[in-house]
């Protein structure tokens, strides 16, 4: 299986939609959006160590979603058919997948984080850095679960369109982009409850310097049990009709 991790990995690395969607987007929006002005109050500073942890979410969120429209594809071109006649068991595909998830999320991350440091000047305790780093990291499984859903539910077409408006629908109304604070009452009231939200929460609360609320890990959790159901399901199903 580690072969084949690595496989996929290099597969998914080598796409230039992903490394613009899932790696250069982020960066440049955080670029942009925190160098508008030239002011160089502590209002701004707070606003690049929001906007770090908000755009670092939103790059690893569509590095988790990507790999729906892989695994549509794979389907569609008789790759998965391929990958039941070698020793993997169809749990070991899906872990691999999983797996590959999880590495190709750490660019985004990663860059927009150095990109706070050494353009925007954030300043954090080594600490600081890597919980918010690992939190964020673990974070993106309950995506790669509704990532795989997609990808095993959903014709390739389908499912890159599903997963694009998901990454931008769920950044935008969970507060990536935009502080949850100036949403109205009933946009933040349904902001906290989803899973993008709690998701950012992970990297505030170690701004913050605190752990992340029982809240966070609730609705986390809500949210992972309903797309690895999501994602057992399509599986399923595939498997039936392939």
């Amino acid at each position: 299986m580690i072969e084949y991790v690595r496989l996929e990995v290099r597969r998914t690395l080598r796409d230039t939609g992903f490394v613009v969607v899932g790696v250069a987007t982020p960066l440049m929006m955080y670029l942009l959006f925190t160098n508008l002005g030239t002011d160089n109050s502590q209002d701004r500073m707070d606003y690049a160590r929001f906007a770090m942890i908000g755009m670092a979410a939103y790059g690893a969120l569509g590095a988790a979603l990507a790999v729906g429209p892989g695994v549509a594809e794979d389907k569609a071109r008789g790759w998965l058919r391929q990958l039941r006649v070698t020793p993997l068991t169809p749990l070991q595909v899906v872990l691999g997948r999983a797996l590959t998830a999880g590495v190709t999320v750490l660019p985004a991350i990663v860059t927009v984080f150095t990109a706070g440091a050494l353009v925007n000047g954030v300043r954090l305790a080594v600490w600081q850095w890597a919980a918010a780093a690992v939190l964020m990291w673990l974070g993106t499984i309950p995506f790669t679960l509704l990532g795989l859903g997609n990808g095993y539910g959903l014709t390739a077409q389908t499912t890159g369109v599903v997963s694009m408006v998901s990454m931008m629908g769920l950044s935008v109304v969970g507060g990536l982009w935009i502080p949850v604070d100036v949403f109205p009452h009933w946009l933040a009231s349904i902001s906290r409850w989803t899973p993008t939200n709690r998701f950012g929460d992970l990297g505030w609360s170690v701004l913050d310097r605190h752990a992340p609320g029982a809240g966070t890990v609730g609705v986390l959790g809500l949210w992972l049990a309903v797309f690895a159901g999501y994602a057992v399901f399509s599986y399923r199903r595939s498997a039936r009709t392939a």
